[in-house]
């Protein structure tokens, strides 16, 4: 898997031992907002500390450019939690900040 493209507003996250790539397309951030509701309301929650884990994790999961072979999404996300907080918020940041202002 390649690295992410900034210009692209891709993301880099670590996790179960891999560098994977975030990146809030269209149909990511439409299936994320499907299923967590309007994006806005993701970002005023972050913003005020009030992002639930299991929203972060449905928002990177909906973001990832490529799934690696035998990942699922509960795996997923016992990994984001083994890595910790401080692994996944540059990554949010970037894709909070892809939300509010586009490419």
């Amino acid at each position: 898997m390649t690295g992410a493209n900034p210009a692209r507003g891709e993301a880099s996250l670590r996790v179960a031992g891999e560098t994977l790539v975030l990146r809030p397309s269209f149909a990511a951030l439409v299936a994320a907002e499907t299923e967590l509701g309007p994006l806005f309301a993701l970002v005023e929650r972050a913003a005020e500390g009030r992002l639930a884990l299991g929203e972060m994790a449905t928002l990177f999961w909906h973001c990832l450019n490529e799934v690696p072979e035998g990942l699922n999404r509960e795996a997923f996300g016992e990994a984001l939690v083994a890595a910790g907080l401080a692994e996944a918020t540059p990554a949010l940041r970037v894709l909070l900040r892809q939300i509010l202002a586009g490419r």
